[in-house]
């Protein structure tokens, strides 16, 4: 547990002391918040679907914590060729512990970004259902434990900085506009509504948009039931590919 607690504070330390890095990643989701919450606002409401921030909020709120879960794996390529990763595992301690740590600091600060954006969005002008916000950050911790494990399998099968950032984006934007944070998911062509439904981030960004906004399209416990399972076998793969990597 020791172990645990240490690479978790390692991570949360690093984040919190690099502030370009705090200023720097709220930049995408306040773009996207006034840009099109304000530019597609009046279409989205003439349209009859309602307030469009309100839609909006969720799927950037999902899109923040995506983008630095999945971008915490980096730090492995980044250790790896410093060595401190070799330092951490000729210690004595298991490796699943590591990887253990190494999550749960790459999610909680996901979580902390998740958070920031989240007040900016109300800022704009997103007004949540704060009775339901317990239920909000149980589907946000679940979507960060799972992007931080996802990160952290493919950086573990790889060894080189770049590649690891051109698969990033390769991933990334297909799970973020295929996710409904955009846009709904009910009128889509159909061969593209089965594939929204593969990506794990869509029953993410439902979950928050049916617990902050009161608007879900599976339902919240399909949305949990799906995200609950895929995190934890991400975590296992996730925790097996790091247990065999070579440094």
């Amino acid at each position: 547990m020791n172990t645990i607690t240490i690479l978790w504070l390692r991570q949360l330390k690093k984040y919190f002391r690099s502030r370009s890095r705090l200023i720097g990643s709220i930049g995408q989701p306040l773009l996207f918040l006034i840009a099109l919450g304000f530019g597609f606002g009046p279409t989205f409401q003439a349209a009859g679907e309602g307030n469009y921030m309100n839609f909006l909020a969720p799927g950037i709120i999902a899109m923040s914590i995506l983008f630095t879960a999945m971008f915490s794996g980096i730090e492995i390529i980044w250790d790896r060729q410093f060595g401190f990763l070799k330092e951490t595992l000729v210690a004595p301690v298991s490796r699943y512990e590591i990887m253990i740590g190494r999550t749960l600091g790459g999610a909680t600060i996901a979580l902390c970004q998740g958070t920031i954006v989240f007040f900016i969005a109300m800022l704009v002008g997103f007004t949540p259902n704060l009775v339901m916000l317990p239920f909000a950050f149980v589907f946000a911790l679940l979507i960060s434990l799972f992007f931080t494990a996802f990160g952290t399998a493919i950086a573990s099968a790889l060894d080189d900085m770049q590649g690891f950032q051109l698969i990033m984006n390769f991933l990334i934007m297909p799970i973020f506009f295929l996710s409904g944070a955009l846009f709904p998911l009910k009128d889509l062509p159909e061969v593209i509504y089965y594939i929204t439904l593969i990506d794990p981030l869509t029953y993410g960004v439902d979950g928050l948009r049916g617990t902050l906004g009161a608007v879900t399209q599976f339902g919240l416990l399909t949305d949990f039931t799906v995200l609950g399972i895929a995190t934890v076998i991400t975590l296992a793969v996730g925790s097996y590919l790091f247990s065999r990597i070579q440094v």
